[in-house]
Order: structure tokens, then sequence, then C-alpha cells
């Protein structure tokens, strides 16, 4: 059965986060790869941040002549948006920051601390971060509603080669359909993070509508 949501569930948020993260995260690298090549190839690298057991897993764009990392697509999990996780996470973000890589964060998680901005970001569930290395300290960002589908993104790569479209959509719903997460979810109760009075409402009328509350 399909989310009752047009865009990002958020039902996924809580303790199924670090499942959606790591699977996400992995359809995001099949998704690319044919587009890639055969210049370059996605692979999707795991991180064990100190203090932590679940691994963190990024996908890294390589060309294929030098094997450099030429974007790295960082799907954010809890451990990235809280304590110490957060502090090695914006460690090796700034080292991303400081080298020729481009840096994409798709950020679908309400709880937990955003990445830092120069300028106050506008208020909206999801956030995506588009830093491209030429273009720097200048970040490209898309607000997303959660009545809202998740926008097609571009992936930069190295110069005189155009972007790659990535369907964050088409990668988060094709997760949510081939492992069942209508099976893992209980949509006759409210989501584990709670939402705003009015979003709560909305999410309420999709669920029902979907008839998967009385």
């Amino acid at each position: 059965m399909p989310s009752p949501f047009p865009g990002m569930d958020p039902y996924l948020e809580g303790s199924l986060s670090m499942t959606v993260h790591a699977q996400l995260t992995a359809e995001v690298a099949r998704q690319l790869a044919p587009k890639l090549r055969p210049r370059y190839l996605a692979l999707a690298m795991e991180w064990f941040f100190p203090g932590t057991s679940a691994p963190h897993i990024t996908v890294e764009i390589r060309d294929t002549a030098k094997r450099r990392v030429v974007t790295a697509i960082e799907v954010l999990s809890p451990t990235n948006k809280r304590g110490e996780g957060r502090e090695e996470y914006l460690a090796k973000r700034g080292r991303l920051l400081l080298s020729t890589a481009h840096l994409l964060e798709i950020d679908l998680l309400r709880q937990g601390q955003r990445v830092p901005m120069q300028q106050p970001l506008p208020p909206a569930s999801y956030f995506i971060f588009l830093s491209r290395a030429g273009s720097r300290p200048l970040t490209e960002v898309w607000p997303i509603l959660l009545s809202e589908l998740l926008p097609p993104v571009p992936v930069p790569l190295l110069p005189g080669d155009d972007d790659v479209r990535l369907d964050l959509q088409l990668a988060l719903t094709s997760v949510y359909d081939l492992l069942g997460y209508d099976l893992a979810v209980d949509y006759t109760q409210p989501p584990e993070v709670p939402l705003p009075a009015e979003e709560a409402a909305w999410a309420e009328q999709r669920v029902r509508a979907a008839g998967l509350r009385p």
C-alpha cells in the first residue's frame, strides 16, 4: 500500500529514522549510478561517528579517471543533528566545504538542529541544501512543506559537465513501496514525532482518507 502522504511521510521519523536513512541513501546511489556512467560512479560509503553504533551512510560521486570525490550527498540522520554526533558531522562537513567537492545535504527530519546557515531559514518541515564548490559561501536552499512533493534536485559534477537530476520523491517512494514501510507504521496513532496543530489535522485527514484510521 502506498504512503498516504504526497511527499515525505511524517510517520517515518522516529524509531524508523535510521533504517530510512540507510535505505534512502542507498537508493539515491542506485538511481544516480546509471546517469553518471561512464565518467563517474556513485558509492554508498559507511561512516561510524564516535559514540554511535549505527553507521552513517554517505553517497560519494567520484570521477572514474582519478577516483577523487566530486560530490558528497548526505541524507541527514538523527545522529547528525544532535549531541556528539552533530559535532562530528559538522567537523566532517567543514572539511568538505574546504575541499573542491560539492556538498548536497538532504534533511528530511523535523527534529534536531539544522545545519548552520548565515541567514535565517524560512519556516518549513524539511530542507535541501546544495553548496557548489565554485559558489561558496553561497548555498542553494530548498524549503519543503509537509504537504509538498519532494523536489527534483540538481547534482553538480566537474566543470564542463552538466548537472544530473536526482528524483528525490521517486527515491523515497521506491524505498517505501519496495520495503513495505506501510507494514511498519501504525497509522491508527499520531506520528512518533508530534506535528504542529495545523499539520497534525492535515495529516489526520490524509490518513483517514486513505482508510488507515477509522
